[in-house]
């Protein structure tokens, strides 16, 4: 196959994937992701471990860029990158596309109006190597792939893209996402958003303001609309703490997470209720000490003397 033909068969897309140590994750995602992307563009934090030497081998259109947010780091590709075509997609380091979900893409876009400028993908969640199935956690429907110039990032911690204009479609098929990290990583990471969690979830109990261009809440848009107003209408204003408790008994409970087997309970209290009520004790904190105490992101290992990154683990004895 020569390759123009090559290009022929490839989605008419530029994907831009965000990397910052990734050398687990991403050699997964860019293997899957040169079968059917027409461009493929990394924008990197200044990895320290093999991901650009990993990345050098599918692609020569890597970037590097301080890190803020995700949020902020993709709309930074936006605003600073040249990107060749004019549907863009937004994949994790830890995601991939199904092969289903890959060629109704190629397929699709070309036969597009100009009047459709986002398109909604499904997330499949693994954790564990166990797809979390139940528990309100899927389908869940994300605006991953827009026309360029028509979508940008809400630059808060539960991030969605916002068009500018047109209209959105779904597709059938799922993306997936699965972080090969490990538990330490998965809970450390989580314990990182919470910061930003709590700026946002302060400023929907009124003690703050969003930012201009988040999603607008309403409860009958589209899903990340309706659990925008879910969120500011409802969760908000629910007291500290009771709140973590009532959304795990609906997750792992009324929407039968329990289904999802010894890796469901692992997951649905660890995201549904424990992360929700540290998310609380950072909010109890903030009140109490102020914010920016609560802001503080000092993680525990930075102050002992070993290297939170080797493999050996900590000292014994």
């Amino acid at each position: 196959m020569n390759v123009a033909s090559a290009r022929a068969s490839k989605a008419p897309l530029s994907l831009i994937i965000l990397t910052y140590n990734e050398e687990v994750n991403i050699p997964h995602t860019l293997e899957s992701a040169k079968e059917w992307a027409g461009e493929i563009v990394i924008v990197d934090s200044f990895s320290t471990d093999g991901t650009l030497d990993i990345c050098r081998k599918y692609t020569d259109r890597i970037y590097q860029h301080a890190f803020e947010n995700q949020a902020k780091q993709f709309n930074w590709a936006l605003d600073n990158v040249s990107l060749q075509y004019e549907w863009l997609l937004r994949l994790d380091a830890d995601e991939t596309l199904t092969p289903e979900l890959a060629e109704e893409i190629t397929r699709v876009l070309p036969t597009l109006s100009r009047a459709v400028t986002g398109i909604y993908m499904k997330r499949r969640v693994y954790f564990m190597g166990r797809w979390m199935k139940h528990g309100d956690y899927y389908p869940m429907w994300f605006l991953r792939l827009f026309r360029k110039g028509k979508g940008r990032y809400e630059e808060i911690t539960e991030e969605h893209i916002v068009l500018s204009e047109g209209t959105a479609i779904r597709l059938r098929h799922d993306f997936i996402d699965y972080n090969r990290k490990g538990l330490s990583f998965w809970t450390d990471k989580h314990a990182h958003w919470a910061i930003g969690e709590m700026l946002d979830v302060l400023s929907m109990m009124g003690q703050g303001t969003l930012p201009a261009g988040t999603v607008r809440p309403t409860l009958f848009g589209s899903q990340e609309q309706r659990r925008r107003w879910l969120k500011t209408r409802l969760y908000a204003r629910l007291p500290l703490f009771l709140r973590a408790f009532a959304i795990f008994f609906y997750r792992y409970a009324l929407r039968l997470g329990f289904l999802d087997g010894v890796e469901g309970l692992i997951f649905h209290f660890l995201q549904g209720c424990w992360y929700r009520f540290y998310v609380d004790a950072k909010i109890f904190e903030a009140k109490r000490f102020g914010i920016a105490k609560a802001e503080l992101a000092l993680a525990y290992s930075s102050s002992k003397p070993w290297d939170a990154g080797r493999h050996e683990g900590a000292p014994k004895g």
